[in-house]
């Protein structure tokens, strides 16, 4: 039987390890890792629910301080509905729209290559989807 804490950090070793073939990565103080994507940052996270189920959250916070207009929550609605790895969500701030995209998946058990090729999906996601809705040069915040 391990902890969860060895789980998680193990977890964890091995999505920094995935990510690394294709990005720079920070571990923080928490264990968290940290990395941006064509200026999207992100954030992996590992929770252990039960005995062998492990958990990798990814998040994504494809833009921030967005314009809170009609014509933008319909795109964002319209590109949710269409298969994304990942759920696309939408928080209404004082200051405007955030944009983030979340995927959490049991991870244990995985190779390093195919949790990079995972990862990098939902990551490159995320980027594709702020170019669709920002259009390409534009600012992620207001």
């Amino acid at each position: 039987m391990t902890t969860e804490a060895a789980d998680t950090a193990a977890l964890l070793t091995l999505a920094r390890q995935s990510l690394e073939r294709f990005l720079e990565v920070h571990v923080d103080d928490d264990g968290a890792l940290t990395f941006s994507h064509a200026d999207v940052p992100c954030v992996v996270q590992a929770t252990r629910l039960a005995e062998g189920l492990t958990v990798l959250s990814l998040t994504c916070v494809v833009a921030w301080d967005l314009p809170d207009d009609t014509a933008l929550a319909a795109a964002v609605a319209e590109r949710a509905g269409q298969g994304l790895f990942g759920t696309l969500g939408v928080v209404h701030t004082e200051r405007g729209l955030d944009l983030t995209l979340r995927y959490a998946f049991p991870a244990g058990g995985m190779d390093s290559a195919p949790l990079g090729t995972l990862l990098m999906l939902v990551v490159s996601t995320a980027s594709q989807v702020r170019a669709d809705l920002l259009g390409p040069g534009e600012p992620t915040t207001g």
